[in-house]
């Protein structure tokens, strides 16, 4: 079981009907996105989303011509209440770890948090010895 989640970072040329065709392309490859974040810059926007089946996913992706990336992630449940991400965040930044940035989302009464850090395997050793739990990729 691992808690190195990988996210795939996919590609969007910042015009109209760009990210509907990004879609359709998602539904006709059957991928899921569980969770996403969606960024843009002047030229492009950046779909980074975590799937059922990253691997499979980055596959079907390809091989339809969209520019698609694989990064590692970590993702971390967190209570529904005020304050919930200081623990994690101050356990990250006091073993020097940089959280690049992150999104998150509700599952029932939790919040999951993913996380890009500049050293995943560092972090998941330092949010384990907090005891905090962390989503493993067999979870998504």
């Amino acid at each position: 079981m691992s808690n190195i989640i990988k996210q795939l970072s996919i590609f969007v040329n910042n015009e109209p009907g760009r990210l509907a065709y990004i879609s359709s392309v998602l539904k006709e490859c059957n991928v899921n996105m569980r969770a996403f974040n969606l960024a843009e810059s002047t030229e492009f926007g950046i779909l980074r989303t975590i799937v059922e089946n990253p691997d499979d996913a980055y596959d079907k992706l390809k091989a339809k011509g969209i520019i698609v990336k694989k990064t590692d992630m970590i993702g971390v449940y967190l209570d529904d209440t005020p304050g919930a991400l200081f623990q994690s965040a101050d356990a990250l930044g006091k073993a020097n770890i940089n959280i690049e940035y992150g999104y998150a989302y509700s599952y029932n009464d939790k919040a999951i948090f993913f996380i890009r850090v500049d050293d995943p395997e560092k972090a998941v050793d330092v949010i384990g010895k907090q005891g905090i739990k962390m989503v493993s990729e067999s979870e998504i």
